[in-house]
């Protein structure tokens, strides 16, 4: 296992709270921390670089001491116009995870290494990780089948396989975990960090409306759709919130990528990730974690005592 010390202290459960575009605050961050999982959010989520900075001040000042780390999302691609302005804030704030979205530059990965930071890069095939792993990333968040958001199409077991066959930093899994169990079957997979973004959707604090929350407790996987339409790549989006805004799933249209144009889809097309059938309930995140933490003991146990292969049971 590799998850990077500076990403150890205060970590009670290796997930991640992904960065949720329009959903993920410094509210949703801080409760992840304290609770002691590592927080992030998108920089688009606020309107200017300014806005930024207060954001992660904000964060700093609200993490307890035994808090866990805290991360932001930076979109290296030609449509996002505050990417260098929204880099400067982050060396200067030295946030500690720094997590890459549509293109690993080496230039941005040597400013974060200069500080002492970490970069994690999400790809979704083994082209990609590949390219990141050549940029010097840290760590290859690998975003499986079923996951909300942008999202690949590869089968997790074999994509963390795959990559580690090349790559020896930290891996990172994401698509449909929603439990301490699932964090544990990350584990025995060989990932290092289980990556949870539509569970998180589903906290108090998570900046999601009402109706997109119960949208997603009674969702099951069969009402999630996988589509370009919407952002012009690839991405599960609940099928319910596209047939409200008069998309029909099956005569969707084309579409090109466009940041600006992103952000004002996403206000009403609502993602979410194929693991929705296992998200009931809206509870606070430091329950969450809490019974997360709780789940994942009970499955470790369970496995290491109930398992007759494990080289511990009797013959």
């Amino acid at each position: 296992m590799a998850i990077p010390a500076s990403l150890q202290a205060g970590l009670k459960l290796p997930v991640i709270a992904a960065p949720m575009f329009l959903v993920s605050g410094p509210d949703l961050v801080v409760e992840c921390c304290n609770a002691g999982v590592i927080g992030t959010f998108p920089s688009l989520n606020q309107r200017t670089t300014e806005g930024y900075r207060d954001w992660l001040q904000q964060i700093k000042a609200r993490r307890t001491a035994d808090a866990a780390a805290f991360g932001v999302n930076h979109i290296v691609h030609p449509t996002n116009t505050r990417l260098m302005a929204d880099l400067e804030v982050t060396v200067a704030e030295q946030v500690p995870l720094v997590i890459t979205s549509l293109g690993a530059v080496r230039d941005l990965v040597d400013a974060v290494h200069g500080y002492g930071g970490v970069v994690f890069h999400d790809i979704a095939n083994v082209r990609h990780a590949k390219k990141a792993a050549q940029a010097g990333v840290d760590g290859l968040i690998l975003v499986a089948a079923g996951a909300g958001g942008h999202a690949g199409v590869v089968n997790p077991f074999a994509l963390v396989e795959e990559v580690r066959g090349f790559f020896d930093g930290t891996i990172i899994l994401s698509g449909c975990l929603s439990t301490g169990r699932d964090v544990a079957a990350t584990r025995m997979m060989g990932a290092d960090f289980a990556y949870m973004g539509t569970r998180f959707i589903n906290t108090a604090e998570s900046a999601a409306q009402a109706e997109y929350k119960q949208m997603i407790v009674e969702a099951g996987s069969a009402d999630i759709t996988y589509t370009p339409a919407v952002s012009g790549i690839p991405a599960n989006f609940l099928t319910p919130s596209l047939l409200a805004n008069g998309i029909d799933p099956k005569t969707l249209p084309e579409h090109k990528l466009d940041m600006g144009e992103e952000a004002k889809a996403w206000k009403t097309v609502w993602s979410a990730g194929q693991g929705s059938g296992a998200v009931h309930d809206i509870p606070t995140t430091h329950d969450l974690v809490a019974r997360m933490r709780e789940e994942y003991a009970q499955a470790v146990a369970g496995f290491a005592a109930a398992d007759a292969f494990a080289p511990s049971s009797p013959a």
